[in-house]
């Protein structure tokens, strides 16, 4: 479950009823979730908390996507989409990653591709610019904006100025919605942490060779 509260259709401002009414159709997307791709639709219901954020936020997938004026955006969408899937990868984001893997698919990357997103570095299906573009993606995410002049300069040989800004403004708005996502456990990001302490096994059952050697080292003669 979301951890926010969700905006039902009777309380929704204009702005997000036409949003509702395109993904929801006549449903109230809180009372019976679920859009046509699969997700639960929690991420609409949610940011629809604060308009003005959910218009700003809306404004962004207008550059592209189901709402998108095909012609703001200059930059190639298999350069975009191969950037956001990686994104969302790094991020740990399984919504930002598997929604985008659709739209990857879409503007013709390969399976192949999608498949070697996760380790990319070793995989063979990629070229010089699409690595390079990954490595980017990787500098943005992992590495907090740290990019290297090698990097740059390799990235430069394939995109204009102009391209590069747009990629990274698109990768670091995904970034925000990767890590919103599943701090506000939204969509496919409501998952319980998986990191945590293992408990030392009960009386009878076979111990951990490691901490049992630690807890009783050998004694020296």
């Amino acid at each position: 479950m979301p951890r926010l509260r969700e905006v039902p259709r009777a309380e929704a401002p204009e702005n997000v009823r036409k949003y509702y009414e395109a993904l929801f159709g006549d449903r109230d997307p809180v009372a019976e979730p679920g859009t046509a791709t699969g997700t639960p639709g929690n991420w609409w219901t949610v940011f629809a908390l604060v308009p003005y954020v959910f218009d700003h936020a809306t404004s962004h997938f207008g550059m592209f996507g189901m709402f998108a004026d095909q012609s703001i955006s200059q930059l190639d969408p298999k350069v975009r989409e191969l950037a956001i899937m990686r994104a969302g990868f790094a991020q740990g984001s399984q919504f930002v990653f598997s929604q985008h893997c659709k739209a990857a698919r879409r503007f013709g990357i390969s399976d192949d591709q999608i498949a070697a997103i996760p380790n990319w570095q070793v995989a063979d299906c990629f070229d010089a610019k699409e690595r390079a573009i990954l490595a980017w993606a990787d500098a943005l995410i992992l590495q907090g904006g740290r990019a290297s002049d090698d990097l740059f300069e390799a990235l430069h040989q394939h995109l204009s100025d102009a391209d590069i800004l747009e990629l990274t403004y698109h990768v670091l708005g995904y970034n925000l919605h990767a890590v919103m996502c599943k701090a506000l456990r939204l969509e496919y990001d409501d998952v319980d942490e998986r990191i945590r302490e293992v408990p030392v096994p009960a009386a009878g059952e076979r111990a951990d060779w490691a901490g049992a050697a630690w807890d009783n080292p050998p004694q020296s003669d």
